[in-house]
């Protein structure tokens, strides 16, 4: 029989060819490429966590060593204290509400017509610099309902249920015919009689800031037939000086809608409204009652809320964060719910479950390593977070919204002292480190996953 023919090369002389691929390249030859990135990478990174491991052991001038005092001194000073309860807030709240939001938006966007124009709209901050909206932010939380936004809205709310007054300076002069009373309302001295007539003077309301609907004092006229009580509430104070005291002068405006209620034995018996010109009228019941006008007449304007202060400056700065990063998370989880499998979530509607537990119990499980992926990047970046902190909070309020990347800043830059600030880096990477790990840690069963 003829010899079998033989391929000229047999596999094994193949292989003894050595590698032909780049995943089958010489280890050596790996580490060559590699080793530029690396001198780098131990240049920017490993260089720094060593040289300031050692730092943090030397006082500030870096000439004596102080062993572990500088991180002693560190958890004593109330200020770092602070910035690590402050730090503990931002790493909860600001990522899982961020993750929150930006879940509830790529569900909500997928079910609208414009959803891609909503997207963008709410991925625009992401545009704008940390600074730039720490600035945004400083003024959407000004004081002031003229300036702030924030306080617009909440001045304008609170103003549509409560109304403020229009006179909440005024107040009688001493020794007049009215006495202060328990919560900021005003009695007269005596009783009032029925059949005559009183007069309220008032002062401390500037004549430019009286209503438009205020028109000169009268003097009130004299009770009817039926009795009563007929009486004035009015500005005592001629602009331009002139005018008598506790008398009802032309020049002088009266107080329109100032409430006035007849109190006998501590109770009300009657009521009644000022006109534009001040007068009002009582009935015949008020008899023997003493008047009071109520604390609502002197109410002072809602001035909205207090947002850098010492009690909201840090959930302020929270907001400002997730008006910036919920844009992030909205657009990575709305790219995994693109790739969820439509006929898992059509068959959990033919059983007929609701869109709540679709949502609940399909799309939530089924994006879990998204929304992990989008929570675990940022806790990492809000153990960092500077720029809006030392932006938007003022002066007075800078203590009270410190966190650990601000103080570093101030400790070293501020105060001088290298030392401190070099162990409270090392705090803050200890602090980073765990969750790198947490996510080197899902990274690596990811894969596990995806090979079986």
């Amino acid at each position: 029989m003829p010899a079998p023919r033989t391929s000229p090369e047999s596999p094994k002389s193949s292989r003894d060819k050595g590698p032909t691929s780049v995943t089958r390249t010489r280890r050596s030859l790996a580490v060559l490429f590699l080793l530029p990135a690396l001198v780098l990478l131990g240049a920017l990174v490993l260089y720094p966590i060593v040289w300031n491991v050692v730092r943090s052991l030397f006082d500030s001038s870096g000439d004596g060593f102080v062993g572990l005092g500088n991180y002693r001194e560190m958890f004593s000073d109330p200020n770092i204290r602070t910035a690590i309860k402050n730090n503990a807030i931002w790493l909860v709240v600001a990522p899982t509400v961020a993750t929150a939001l930006g879940l509830v938006l790529a569900v909500l966007t997928e079910r609208i017509k414009w959803g891609t124009a909503f997207k963008l709209l709410v991925f625009m901050p992401m545009a704008i610099s940390m600074l730039a909206s720490g600035i945004i932010f400083r003024l959407v939380y000004e004081q002031d309902p003229d300036r702030g936004v924030a306080n617009a809205v909440a001045v304008t709310v609170h103003d549509t249920f409560a109304e403020s007054s229009a006179f909440p300076k005024a107040h009688p002069r001493p020794r007049s015919a009215l006495e202060a009373a328990k919560g900021g309302a005003f009695l007269t001295r005596e009783p009032v009689r029925s059949g005559t007539t009183v007069l309220l003077p008032l002062v401390g309301v500037a004549p430019d800031v009286m209503p438009d609907s205020a028109r000169p004092a009268a003097a009130p006229a004299a009770p009817g037939k039926d009795g009563g009580i007929a009486g004035t509430v009015w500005q005592d104070f001629t602009k331009g000086g002139g005018g008598t005291l506790d008398k009802v002068d032309p020049k002088e405006l009266g107080y329109p809608g100032m409430r006035i209620e007849a109190v006998k034995d501590g109770e009300v018996v009657a009521s009644a409204k000022a006109g534009a010109d001040g007068r009002f009228t009582l009935p015949a019941k008020a008899d023997g009652a003493r008047l009071r006008l109520p604390a609502d007449n002197f109410r002072e304007p809602y001035g909205g809320i207090d947002w850098l202060g010492p009690s909201l400056v840090t959930w302020s700065v929270i907001g400002a964060y997730v008006w910036m990063w919920a844009g992030f998370a909205m657009v990575l989880i709305g790219a995994g719910l693109a790739g969820l499998p439509r006929e898992l979530l059509e068959a959990a509607r033919v059983d007929g479950a609701g869109e709540w537990q679709v949502f609940r119990r399909v799309t939530v499980p089924l994006l879990a390593p998204v929304l992990g992926v989008v929570l675990v990047t940022l806790m990492i970046n809000v153990l960092k977070i500077f720029d809006l902190v030392y932006v938007i909070p003022p002066g007075s309020a800078r203590d009270d919204a410190n966190v650990l990347a601000v103080e570093l800043y101030n400790t070293a830059f501020v105060d001088g002292d290298a030392g401190v600030a070099s162990a409270i880096s090392i705090f803050l990477f200890i602090l980073v480190v765990p969750v790198m790990l947490l996510n080197i840690r899902r990274l690596r069963r990811e894969r596990k996953e995806e090979r079986r």
